[in-house]
């Protein structure tokens, strides 16, 4: 059931606003950067920005996506963010269902 130690990838970026985080979740996934993404309820952050703590409302989205596919996604999404500094944040998936592991990879094309 488990596969370790995969080339699969959680990808963390946040978003200003509910339409932002549609066109960057539903370009990632057109474009296949992605196999799927996700929008995440309104939440307030609380960071450092320019030497003030500072808040402001957001929206989490959360890819999957193969590590083949981590580069493009990248300039993709930095490309289409509105912020100068966009949160991207890769997180390894250590294990999981093979059969959906394999979807992820084939929704990519990086597994055929």
């Amino acid at each position: 059931m488990k596969q370790p130690n995969t080339d699969y990838r959680i990808v963390m970026v946040s978003a200003p606003d509910i339409a932002v985080g549609k066109d960057l979740v539903s370009g990632a996934v057109q474009r296949r950067l992605a196999a799927c993404g996700k929008i995440f309820s309104q939440m307030q952050s609380y960071y450092w920005w320019e030497n003030k703590v500072t808040s402001s409302q957001e929206y989490q989205l959360l890819f999957k996506t193969h590590e083949n596919r981590l580069d493009e996604l990248e300039t993709w999404i930095i490309s289409h963010h509105p912020y100068d500094t966009p949160e991207l944040v890769v997180i390894p998936i250590e294990s999981g269902f093979d059969k959906y592991l394999k979807w992820i990879g084939e929704e990519t094309e990086a597994v055929v």
